[in-house]
């Protein structure tokens, strides 16, 4: 059976993103788009697209199987309880929720109608990220994860949203952070954190021409913002496995990186690749494994751009089906937003 689908929010990733792959999956029908701007609605449709609403109170169960909600971040939570209120199941991409109220109201909205919260990652969907997660169980007990995503330049539009703590809720760690946890979720399973160390710094973002050039949001506005652009941190899960952490919008590096490098008792595997749509990107990925001083190269299948994205559409398909996955987006949400929440505490301290 096709899922009747709407795309609420017409930013970059509703309409680069989202709308495009869904209108090109088998699974999927775009039936409706929601925007409150009428030519980004205008633009989205065309003369015989879907329909086309200001607000996402004018879908109804009874025509929408699923919205996949790519609103700011600031929005996420409250667009997303409104629909699941009115029994129509969403698709939340990070962050799922800024706070552990939002959290709260999630679960409520998702009991009151039936219908079901899905969120994720697209970068725990990567076929790299499988042959990784297929050596861990070699590598003895694990001991530690050292987990990157550098940008060179990357900040997303400076001057807009995303650079507004009020409307993003953070920066860098929030962005990109959100996925680098989701992607360590899926390699260890779930965990709490024992303890939390974080430090953040703002050296680009307020400096102007560090700005993300593959995407295309528009005029970039001013160089400005009250975020970080990187965090760092060190981290000890519940399980005792530590955890080094790197998120930054922008850098001095040649090239946009994502590390993912797993200790164990037995050897060590390390994955370099490129998380997300920049073009400034390692030419393919790596993936080695060194025991005892030897290194030992893993192939890793090659693949398209994006192609990650379409197979979390391939999952979602299949998650929307299965009941037994309501609540387990708040749960996982609930424990990384609390994850963020120390993460800041500890980098920003508040003076007794």
């Amino acid at each position: 059976m096709t899922i009747r689908v709407a795309v609420v929010g017409l930013g970059w990733a509703g309409r680069e993103l989202w709308l495009r792959l869904l209108r090109e999956h088998d699974a999927f029908a775009v039936v409706a788009v929601v925007d409150p701007d009428p030519g980004a609605r205008a633009a989205a449709c065309g003369p015989a697209g879907p329909q086309a609403h200001p607000d996402a109170d004018a879908l109804s169960a009874a025509d929408v199987d699923l919205a996949v909600v790519a609103v700011p971040n600031h929005l996420h939570a409250a667009t997303a309880a409104r629909l699941l209120r009115r029994g129509i199941s969403v698709f939340l991409e990070k962050p799922v929720c800024l706070t552990r109220d939002e959290a709260d109201e999630l679960a409520d909205a998702e009991r009151a109608a039936g219908a079901t919260l899905l969120a994720g990652s697209a970068a725990r969907h990567r076929a790299d990220l499988a042959a990784l997660r297929r050596v861990l169980p070699t590598l003895g007990r694990i001991q530690h994860a050292d987990l990157a995503w550098t940008r060179a330049r990357g900040i997303p539009r400076p001057g807009g949203w995303f650079t507004r703590r009020s409307q993003a809720g953070g920066g860098a760690l929030v962005d990109l952070g959100w996925h680098l946890l989701d992607t360590l979720t899926s390699l260890l399973g779930p965990s709490g954190f024992r303890q939390v160390v974080g430090v953040t710094s703002d050296d680009f973002v307020r400096a102007g021409g560090w700005s993300a050039a593959w995407r295309r949001d528009g005029d970039p506005g001013d160089a400005d913002g009250d975020v970080e652009d990187t965090a760092r941190g060190f981290l000890v899960r519940d399980d005792g496995v530590s955890v080094s952490l790197r998120a930054s919008w922008a850098s001095h590096d040649e090239r946009d990186l994502s590390s993912l490098r797993v200790e164990g008792s037995a050897g060590t595997a390390c994955l370099r690749c490129t998380f997300g749509f920049s073009p400034n990107r390692l030419p393919e990925p790596e993936l080695t494994v060194t025991r005892a001083g030897s290194t030992t190269v893993v192939p890793v299948p090659a693949e398209p751009v994006g192609a990650e994205y379409r197979r979390q559409l391939d999952s979602l398909a299949t998650s929307l089906a299965d009941p037994g996955n309501r609540g387990t987006a708040i749960a996982d949400a609930r424990l990384t937003v609390g994850l963020i929440d120390r993460f800041y505490q500890s980098a920003h301290p508040v003076a007794g």
